[in-house]
Parts: structure tokens; sequence; C-alpha cells
């Protein structure tokens, strides 16, 4: 009974054991009944409710004695015991009935020990059997005995056999080190050789270098002077094109082909209206360096971007992040800035606060975000400088088709974070 409840203690929770078994708690099952048998047996008597949350762990162990049990089944003869501490333990109906069965059995066999003849037979038979044992062990021993002779025979023919082949590699080695010694001497030779080559090719190094560095400040003198012509020429042109529009008198447009494309913007409902070489680079440098091209449009595909960057985030929260982000990239250097948001499935585009120098636009219903960039490049002039922010490799392809050029969301998100 003891072991029993030992096994079923260790699927108990400790709350539920009395104070006196909990420093036990953690202990192995068989450890615990040889440490606390009498305070398990204690606790199984005097504790009716510790004994209930006990039988509800022991009647998981041993399923089949007590359905057995409550079934009216009498216990089989070679699980009485177990049965009777179960029965003690859980107490079904007629519990008393297979402790006393138990009891029964445990006289009955004490009592039969007394038969003296019947103990001489069984041990006269359990010494046959160890005799036979005996010479079995015997016989395989003495085979053993043999094949370890036949083993010695074989190692002594082996090691005289090792000893000569060992005379030959002495002899061998002998010869091998003559060998060695003159391929050291030639190693020498060689060596004074290759060192002479050496020095040969130092010298020849020193004077490329020497050419080297005059054919470059040859070429940097080229390149000022180059510098210079086209930077008279660029003022030119640019002197020409003010004057061109003071004499067609153009007014300033405040317009810009973006704003043509139909879209929706944020909390307000509308309709509806390329990379060829694919950036997989990741370099914010090479972003910056686009966007300090002048006129450039900065196309940026939102949630491409704000799932790179912050994929766990709820998405208002993605919004805001990327769109102030963007907005302090640019502020201040004149670059016109829209990112896109896939609205193709929403009645309302939710309220996004967009900042003075970028503007957000969601796709109209049945209408993608993808194709909204598209129609955003293919809006612009031919010429000029705009940025598609996307790793989809669609929209990356058919925006550089269309002259844009693309790079990988990860290349803004790492240069918003710098």
């Amino acid at each position: 009974m003891i072991a029993l409840a030992a096994q079923g203690l260790s699927r108990m929770p400790a709350d539920q054991m009395p104070t006196s078994l909990r420093p036990t708690a953690n202990f192995a099952p068989t450890r615990r009944a040889k440490l606390a048998g009498a305070q398990i047996a204690s606790a199984v008597e005097t504790d009716d409710a510790f004994r209930a949350h006990l039988a509800t762990q022991v009647r998981a162990l041993v399923p089949r004695l007590i359905e057995g049990m409550e079934a009216g089944t009498p216990p089989d003869p070679s699980t009485l015991t177990e049965s009777a501490a179960a029965a003690y333990i859980v107490r079904p109906t007629g519990w008393v009935e297979v402790i006393e069965a138990a009891q029964a059995a445990v006289e009955k066999r004490q009592a039969g020990g007394g038969d003296l003849a019947g103990t001489v037979e069984r041990l006269s038979s359990q010494l046959d059997q160890a005799r036979g044992q005996a010479k079995a062990v015997r016989e395989r021993l003495r085979v053993q005995l043999d094949e370890l002779k036949a083993d010695n025979a074989t190692l002594r023919r082996t090691l005289g056999q090792t000893r000569l082949q060992l005379k030959e590699a002495e002899a061998a080695a002998a010869g091998s080190a003559d060998a060695l010694d003159q391929l050291q001497r030639e190693a020498d030779v060689a060596g004074r050789e290759a060192d002479a080559e050496a020095r040969r090719l130092r010298g020849r190094i020193a004077d490329l270098e020497s050419e080297g560095t005059s054919t470059r400040r040859a070429a940097r003198s080229n390149r000022d002077a180059e510098n210079t012509r086209l930077r008279l020429l660029l003022e030119t042109i640019v002197e020409a094109a003010s004057g061109l529009r003071r004499e067609l008198a153009l007014p300033p447009s405040d317009a810009m082909p973006a704003e043509t494309v139909a879209s929706v913007e944020p909390a307000a409902a509308g309709h509806a209206s390329g990379v060829g070489r694919a950036m997989l680079d990741d370099d914010p440098a090479l972003l910056r360096q686009l966007l300090l091209l002048p006129r450039t449009h900065l196309v940026v595909d939102g949630y491409n971007v704000s799932k790179t960057a912050w994929a766990t985030a709820p998405l208002d929260q993605q919004r805001s992040r990327l769109v102030g982000g963007v907005a302090a990239l640019v502020a201040g250097k004149g670059i016109e800035t829209t990112v896109v948001f896939d609205g193709a499935e929403l009645d309302q585009p939710p309220m996004v606060t967009s900042p003075r120098a970028v503007r957000v636009r969601f796709s109209p219903p049945g209408t993608s975000a993808d194709d909204l960039i598209r129609h955003l490049v293919e809006a612009e002039p031919a010429g000029r400088s705009i940025v598609v922010v996307s790793t989809d490799r669609e929209v990356a392809e058919s925006v550089t088709a269309m002259g844009a050029r693309s790079v990988a969301s990860l290349a803004l998100v790492k240069a918003m974070g710098s």
C-alpha cells in the first residue's frame, strides 16, 4: 500500500499533500516509500481528504483493478496483494472483503512453508539445475581457452613477421635519410635562387608603382579640366533654362503627375481611376544616392515596407511609423514622396496622419496597391527620376520596364533607422 501511495503522490500537486509529506514532493516513488513510509501510512489512515485526492491518482494508476472490484469480480490470485493495497486507498464497494481475501492468502502461504519434504525436493531440483549450468559454463570456458591458445600462436607468428618488417623499415629509413640530406642541399640552392628572383621582382614592382603614380597624377589633372568644362556647360544650360522661363513667363506649378492618378486619400472614400533590374541590394547608401537626383519622385509600397520592419505590430502602428519615418528621411530635401497602401478590400480607408512632405494614398476598391504604383509611374514624364521601394518582384520588374528604379524595402528600413 505504501509503494502504491508513493507512486500516486508523484502525480499530485504539492498543495494537496499533508504538511509532513510536502518535503518529499520531488522524491522518486521508491525513495519516498523508503524514507517516508510511516508518514504515508499514517496520512492515509487519518486524513480522509488526503486519501480522497490520493484515491483519484491510484484509480488512474490501476484502473482495471478498481473497475473489477466495483463490478464485483473477485481479484486474480496473482494480483491479490496489489488489489488489497488499491482497495485500502480507494475503498470501493466490497473493499473490506478484498483485504480479508488477501490476508487469508498470505496466511495460507505462511502455513504451507512447514512442508520440509517439499522444500528439500525443491532445493534438490535447484541444485541439479545449478550443476547443469556449471557444467555448461565449464564447457564454454574450455572452448574459449582453446580459442585463446590458437590466437596466441597466431600472435606469435605475427610478432615474428612484424620484427622482420621493422628491420626492413629501419634499413629503408636509413636510405631515406640520405635522400633527405640530398633534397635539403638542393632546396638550399633553390632558395638562394628564389631570393634573388624576389629581389628582382620587388625592384620591378617599385618601378611599376612609380609609373602608376605618375599616370594617376596625369589622369587627375585631365579629370579636373574635364570637370571644369562640364561645370561651365551645366551653368550655361541652367542660365539658358532660367532665361527661357522668364521669356515665356511660365507661372510656377504646384501640380504633380502623381496627383492625376485615381486613388483614395486616408479617411475619404473615392472611386477607381518595374527591376528589369531588380535591386536586391539592401544598402541604404544606394537609396540616399538615388534621392540626391534632382526632382526625384519616391514611391513607397507601404505594407511591403512596414511588414518588413515591424511584422508583428498592428497595421495602424505600421502605417504611422512608416509615414513618420519617410517624412523624417525626406524632410527639407524637396523630394516628392507618395506612400501607397492596399485598400482594394476596404469600404472606407482608415485615418492616417500625413505630414506635409508625404502624400499618402490607398488604392481604390477592386484595385491593388501594386496596380496603383504602376499607374503613378506611368503618369510621370519620360526621363524623370522615379524610385520605387518594394520587394515585390512583379512590381519591381514592371516599374523598371517603365523607366523607374526599384530598391529593396530593407534599404528604406535601414535608411529610416540610421
